[in-house]
Parts: structure tokens; C-alpha cells; sequence
């Protein structure tokens, strides 16, 4: 997984995704999901980072299950504490975990994997906008920069005896943070854009590493192409018969 090219894993990325996002039956997400654990295994994440950020992600699904069971119209199911809890919610409920899930999967295992720069060469060799492979580019590289320029400002605020509570105080230091790291962010990149400008950018970033394809590549791209087809059949097929 970490070897293939990085054009064929973004578009097969996408395409999972997009069929995942706007399947109505839940057939086709199970299909991407399976593709997606298959690809998550062949990737061999650290077991502890994976379980990590699947708990973050179904974090905010939780919220999903406390609302909508409640709150989408349909036949009642079942009461609890006086709140009907309707199968179409619930139906919706389960529908959108297993997209998301399926989704986070295909993420994880395909885009994960692959290096930011190699990722942002794919952006650009499948017609994504200079600019935003740049922006892209750019936020990976300094996100690290402005997160360490907030915790000195954060360390500098405690030893000056702040505590952070729930009160008015705490919200007015934490935005003058938070406002200060933009203002130095903005200062930062205007050094980087002039420094870039010396040294003779003109809009394209030279690669020594350059993209290609093989038979590897090609196998990886049949089998996605199968997978996308038979959760496209089977959504096209549900949806033919009303069901």
C-alpha cells in the first residue's frame, strides 16, 4: 500500500468515498467499507493509532445516535423516557455510521499513506487546482510551526501564574492567543512567500521524485474498479426496484 502510486490511491480515495457519501441503501457503503478494511490491513497502521482515531471519528457519530432516533419523522419503534424513537431515524442513524466508517477506512489506508508531497504531485497530475495543492502543501508543512508557536505562548501564559477556567478571563486570554498566532502566521508567510521569490519560484515546485505507474498499480486499479462496480450495481439494482 505505501508503494503504489500516489494518483492511483488519491482517485480510487475519491472515487470510494463519493460512492460511499451518496449511496441512499446501506449495500454499497458495506461494499467500500469491506474494500476499505482490506486496504487498512494491507497497510498495517500502528494498532494503537488506528483504534485512536476510529474512536475520534465515531465520537461524533454518538452524537448522530442521541438525535436523530428521536428527532426523523417515521413510524414510531419504541419509547424511551416519553422521547418515540421512529425506525427511520434509526435506519439513518445506522446508514450514516457505516458511511462514515467506510469512508474513514478508505482515508486512512489511501491517503494516509502516502507522503505530502507525493500526495500534492497526485493533486496536480489529476488536474486539482496549483493553488490548492499549494495551500495543501503548505498548511502540512507549517501546521507543526504554528502549533509550536502557540505552545510557547501557552507555556509563557502559565508561568505567569494563568489557570485556565470557565470564566470570562480565561476566554479573553485564549482569543488573544488564538489572535496572535494568526497575526505571527501572517507575518510568517509573508517571509516564506519573499524567500520563495528570491530563490526564483515561479508557481511549480520541482520534484526529483517523479510519479509512475506499474503492473502493481494496474492490479490495485482493476480491483478498486470491481469493488466501485459492484457497490454501483448493487445501489443502481435496489434503487430499480423500489425497494
Amino acid at each position: 500500500m505505501h508503494a503504489l502510486d500516489a494518483r492511483a490511491k488519491l482517485a480510487a480515495c475519491l472515487a470510494l468515498s463519493v460512492v460511499a457519501a451518496v449511496a441512499q441503501r446501506p449495500e454499497a457503503p458495506w461494499v467500500v467499507l469491506a474494500v476499505g478494511l482490506v486496504l487498512t490491513a494491507s497497510s498495517r497502521p500502528p494498532l494503537r493509532l488506528f483504534f485512536a482515531r476510529l474512536a475520534g471519528v465515531n465520537v461524533f457519530v454518538c452524537f448522530l445516535w442521541l438525535v436523530l432516533p428521536v428527532t426523523a419523522p417515521g413510524d414510531p419503534w419504541r419509547s424511551v423516557w416519553g422521547l418515540v424513537i421512529t425506525h427511520q431515524g434509526v435506519e439513518l442513524a445506522g446508514l450514516i455510521t457505516l458511511k462514515t466508517n467506510a469512508i474513514f477506512l478508505c482515508v486512512l489506508s489511501l491517503v494516509a499513506t502516502t507522503p505530502a508531497p507525493a500526495l500534492a504531485q497526485a493533486m496536480a497530475a489529476l488536474r486539482v487546482p496549483d493553488k490548492f495543492a499549494f495551500l495543501f502543501l503548505f498548511a502540512y508543512r507549517y501546521l507543526h510551526v504554528i502549533a509550536e508557536e502557540y505552545g510557547r505562548m501557552a507555556t509563557a501564559a502559565k508561568l505567569r501564574g494563568f489557570v485556565p477556567a470557565t470564566n470570562w478571563h480565561t476566554y479573553r486570554s485564549k482569543a488573544a492567543m488564538v489572535a496572535m498566532v494568526l497575526v505571527k502566521s501572517f507575518d510568517r508567510s509573508q517571509r516564506v512567500y519573499q524567500a520563495m521569490v528570491l530563490r526564483g519560484f515561479t508557481g511549480t515546485f520541482p520534484s526529483l521524485d517523479g510519479l509512475s505507474a506499474g503492473r502493481r498499480d494496474a492490479a490495485f486499479g482493476i480491483g478498486v474498479a470491481l469493488a466501485l462496480g459492484l457497490a454501483l450495481g448493487l445501489e443502481l439494482w435496489w434503487r430499480g426496484h423500489g425497494v
